[in-house]
């Protein structure tokens, strides 16, 4: 026994001696990070070693080698940044950790913070060819992030502010600029995020946490206050359309988790539709936006709110006068008829702004405002249609008459909805005079004759509402086209007369004054600009 004493103190004197030789000529060249590592692996003095210890130490003081090499070739490559040397000094420390669902029940949680503190080093993806072993380690260290959310008491009250340092470091970022300065979401290709990879992965995790039956607002709204959703709101400028698809899931998540940050979130989207309406219309997510919003004035409570019809007539009806319309009209149209879904009062409101905004030249832009119109006749209630019927049914009427044969298709196909053509009926009495003269006129003198085919049907149908009116309206057109005809031909002959007066008068004064015709003649003969 008191040999095996002797034995492990020499040894342990020869070690201390070679690990003093190893050291001196790497001293000057170490990072800072290096006696951080090294206290994590060097072991505690002890005055007897048996022979576990001793392979122990030795195991140790390998690895203690190697991460020292490791860190001094690091240092000596100009490729890495101090952040990339951070994160595979803390890499080589975790690579080999136990996963969250190998680990003992008392080690996992001590074990996801260590995991989430290592998902917060942020990577270049500029050059692909970089890191490439680091940034697959981190990929599959969210995964494994994501799969221990579904295990038993894995959201304590000590992981909360860790998930969201993690989320903030990955996600709550500055948009990079646009390759383009001119983009159009119309004709350009979108710029996609580099990182992607992490990105999306983060993405899914904070989802799952959210999502997480053990997940507890009243905590975490220490760390998700109006901040965080301001940064998160920002990210809808983004122009990869796969982040905004899971900031539209996220947001709607945090919007029906936190009841303190509702009214917070409502307002911030007002203030950016109104930037996009009023100063630039330059917003990437308004159709994600409006797709939340569908979704939350859906769970609007009965009576509305004066903020909610507010934001009805001061925010979504403007939106129909942007040149990007056709990006988000879906959307948008989905929302306002919600709206007169919930509230029939707003049905005169919302049709009059309609036709405030209604397009004077942009054919594509009349199309999407029809079916609109169609949508909310739909679910319009009867008691509300004879006050927006006149000046609704105007609109229709012109836009029939367009010589744009798919304007006037969407509006003639309104006649093809049995509930639109129940409520004409109803109103025939009004509405006949004020379609009849166009529909009828359209039926001689369009140039596309699937367009005059529409209207015969029209006209068929008008016919068999009201016989009698219909006659009486023929016959009214008629006189009147023959009136206009009569008109027309005294006009001409008015002309005519004229015409003979001045000749005769030219005549007469040729024959008083000679002069005069040669210098009408060449009066006649100069250019405008030269007669002025």
């Amino acid at each position: 026994m008191e040999k095996e004493k002797q034995d492990a103190r020499r040894e342990q004197e020869e070690e201390s001696e070679q690990s003093e030789q190893a050291e001196e000529p790497e001293q000057e060249e170490e990072p800072e990070q290096d006696e951080r590592v090294v206290e994590v692996y060097t072991p505690k003095e002890q005055t007897q070693l048996v022979p576990e210890e001793r392979e122990q130490r030795r195991q140790q003081k390998e690895e203690r080698e190697k991460i020292r090499q490791y860190i001094f070739n690091c240092k000596k490559s100009a490729k890495y940044s101090m952040v990339t040397l951070q994160w595979r000094i803390e890499n080589w420390v975790f690579e080999n950790v136990l996963q969250l669902r190998n680990a003992a029940a008392d080690q996992r949680e001590s074990l996801f913070l260590q995991k989430l503190q290592q998902c917060s080093i942020i990577f270049d993806f500029s050059d692909a060819m970089m890191d490439v072993k680091s940034k697959e380690v981190k990929r599959a260290c969210l995964n494994e992030l994501i799969e221990y959310l579904s295990m038993e008491n894995a959201i304590t009250e000590r992981v909360y502010p860790e998930v969201i340092q993690m989320v903030t470091q990955n996600i709550l970022r500055t948009l990079s600029p646009s390759d383009n300065a001119d983009y159009d979401p119309e004709e350009d290709e979108p710029t996609l995020e580099l990182a992607w990879p992490h990105l999306q992965l983060v993405y899914e995790f904070f989802l799952r946490f959210l999502e997480s039956t053990e997940f507890q607002p009243s905590i975490a709204k220490r760390y998700i206050d109006s901040k965080f959703v301001l940064h998160l709101l920002e990210l809808f400028d983004s122009e990869d359309p796969r982040e905004r698809d899971l900031l539209k899931t996220t947001l709607h998540r945090v919007y029906g988790k936190f009841l303190g940050l509702r009214g917070y979130i409502r307002k911030q989207v007002n203030n950016m539709f109104l930037r996009f309406v009023y100063e630039n219309e330059k917003l990437n997510g308004v159709s994600e936006l409006l797709e939340i919003l569908g979704s939350i004035i859906n769970g609007f409570a009965l009576p509305l709110k004066a903020e909610h019809k507010l934001f009805l007539q001061k925010v979504l009806l403007p939106l129909h006068s942007a040149k990007s319309l056709n990006l988000y009209h879906a959307q948008l149209a989905y929302c306002v008829v919600q709206f007169v879904e919930k509230d029939c009062s707003l049905t005169q409101p919302v049709i009059k702004g309609l036709l405030r905004f209604w397009p004077k030249t942009n054919s594509s832009k009349e199309v999407m405002m029809l079916g609109e119109i169609e949508e909310i006749l739909d679910v319009i209630d009867p008691s509300q249609f004879p006050s927006v019927m006149e000046l609704l049914f105007k609109q229709i009427a012109r836009c029939v008459t367009s010589h744009h044969f798919q304007v006037a298709e969407r509006a003639l196909f309104l006649w093809n909805n049995e509930y639109i053509v129940s409520l004409v009926e109803e109103h025939v009495q009004v509405l006949m005079p004020i379609m009849f003269n166009n529909l009828y006129r359209i039926s001689k003198e369009h140039w596309n004759q699937s367009i005059v085919a529409l209207v015969y049907n029209v006209l068929k149908t008008f016919m068999e509402m009201d016989q009698k009116m219909f006659n009486e309206l023929t016959e009214a057109y008629n006189d009147k086209v023959t009136a206009r005809a009569a008109a027309s031909e005294k006009r001409r002959e008015q002309w005519g007369l004229i015409a003979t007066l001045a000749d005769q008068k030219r005549v007469a004064l040729a024959k008083a004054r000679p002069d005069m015709e040669d210098a009408l003649a060449k009066f006649e003969s100069l250019t405008l600009s030269e007669k002025t």
